[in-house]
């Protein structure tokens, strides 16, 4: 690997995500750095899209890391589109609200801590359909605010909303949660003068790719199990249909001479049999990445798993490293 290839994640104060994202890739950058194109880190890639942004760690270590002119960054999850552009536009007015819940919440005691919280997801979910998710207004700072406090403070810290949209994770017992990190704020703010983020379908960036455009892929993962359904960031459900419509648009893609990864599941941790993705994906290129499964009910079952990484290239510089 040479010099250009190596992560700096410590080094310097870089924007990381703001948001703990079930199936975020922070624990994965290292070894998806190792499988990145050779022309995104030679400098010939001018445009990255990552159509299933959540918690953002790929995008934020590539903008950190590597020289791209346009970023595109889009989710289905409305209320995610509403917190990254109001970090883009608005951070210091965000930083004041955040730091306001901080103060609050951390001079209560473990029951008041409690009721803070419930009262806020009350109103966090009270006000989801009153607000205009189009155009910016004062209210997108307090629903920013509040998604970043429920974050920071839920249990396990993660997003998740039922069949009704309603957000419906418990409270945690964090003891001194960091809900307003100001420095990485407005470095997230920074990374994002220059990205355009839309509230949108994966599909409807197919007009702007090219050969010069990598595309980052992280969709609402396969199932492991019958049992193991967490697939609710947003009401939309995305079953094995949609991942057969995902592969067609990674095909379109391919074929204008774009470079694609793709990350989910791999059923083979389960069944050995279970060759959906050989199958849907044949002809590209499969590797296995290894994973700490971080959110699950029962702590003894948090284990190493396999993931799958799926290109339309090889990074050959990689390959012949290890052969070394």
């Amino acid at each position: 690997m040479t010099s250009t290839t190596k992560i700096h994640l410590h080094s310097q104060k870089t924007a990381k995500p703001f948001l703990k994202w079930a199936g975020g890739k922070s624990q994965l950058l290292t070894q998806i750095n190792h499988f990145l194109p050779q022309q995104l880190i030679n400098g010939k890639i001018k445009k990255y899209i990552e159509p299933f942004m959540g918690g953002g760690a790929v995008f934020f270590h590539i903008a950190n890391n590597y020289q791209v002119r346009e970023f595109y960054i889009s989710d289905v999850n409305k209320e995610l589109v509403i917190a990254y552009k109001t970090i883009q536009g608005y951070v210091n007015d965000l930083i004041e609200l955040l730091n306001n819940f901080e103060q609050e919440y951390l001079s209560l005691n473990e029951n008041k801590r409690k009721e803070y919280f419930y009262q806020v997801r009350t109103q966090f979910n009270f006000h989801r359909d009153k607000l205009d998710y189009h155009k910016f207004n004062s209210q997108w700072l307090a629903r920013t605010a509040q998604i970043i406090f429920l974050n920071k403070t839920c249990f396990n810290g993660l997003f998740r909303v039922n069949s009704q949209g309603e957000f419906n994770v418990p409270v945690g017992k964090y003891k001194n949660p960091k809900i307003c990190d100001i420095q990485n704020l407005q470095a997230v703010s920074r990374i994002l003068q220059n990205v355009e983020i839309r509230h949108q379908d994966f599909s409807k960036w197919e007009d702007l790719i090219d050969s010069q455009t990598f595309i980052y892929l992280d969709p609402p993962y396969r199932p492991l199990t019958k049992t193991a359904n967490f697939t609710a960031y947003s009401q939309q459900i995305f079953n094995d249909d949609e991942q057969i419509r995902l592969r067609d648009f990674f095909q379109r893609a391919d074929q204008k001479g774009a470079f694609l990864m793709l990350s989910n599941s791999d059923p083979k941790n389960h069944n050995l049999d279970d060759d959906f993705f050989e199958v849907a994906y044949q002809g590209y290129h499969i590797e296995r990445v290894k994973a700490s499964r971080l959110i699950n009910r029962d702590y003894l079952n948090r284990k190493t798993i396999n993931e799958l990484l799926i290109m339309n290239y090889e990074n050959l510089e990689f390959r012949m490293k290890n052969l070394e």
